[in-house]
């Protein structure tokens, strides 16, 4: 069909959350050497507009909330190149106007390496 999987985007939302965490000075190996582990409890994905192979795409990442054990992210997939070009709705039907290709959000919760609920370290949700 020309176009990314659906299930493409959601090893890019988990680059965004690792880019994320590196840009704070930390690896999520580092984390989990300290027997720091975070799980995927919720995922939602709305899908506006394809994304098509080739296409060149920015994500965008955000901490979009936090309690003691979770902290939830936000996500938004935006076009910046097609074709080797900006794109252009009034061109391409396909482009959004506002680029934003699709939206995302997710959950994640600490478990120790027991798998049990822990508190998340503390300068991770401050």
């Amino acid at each position: 069909m020309g176009v990314a999987h659906h299930s493409s985007y959601l090893p890019w939302m988990e680059m965004g959350r690792t880019e994320l965490l590196r840009a704070v000075g930390e690896s999520y190996a580092a984390l989990e050497a300290a027997g720091v582990f975070l799980v995927v409890t919720k995922l939602e994905v709305k899908y506006r507009r394809p994304i098509r192979y080739d296409d060149v795409i920015e994500l965008r990442t955000s901490v979009s909330g936090a309690t003691k054990v979770k902290l939830m992210h936000s996500y938004e997939l935006v076009l910046v190149e097609r074709g080797g070009k900006v794109p252009d709705h009034a061109v391409d039907a396909s482009v959004p106007l506002d680029g934003v290709c699709a939206v995302g959000s997710t959950e994640i919760a600490c478990v120790g390496g027991d798998g049990r609920p822990r508190a998340l370290p503390g300068w991770l949700v401050g």
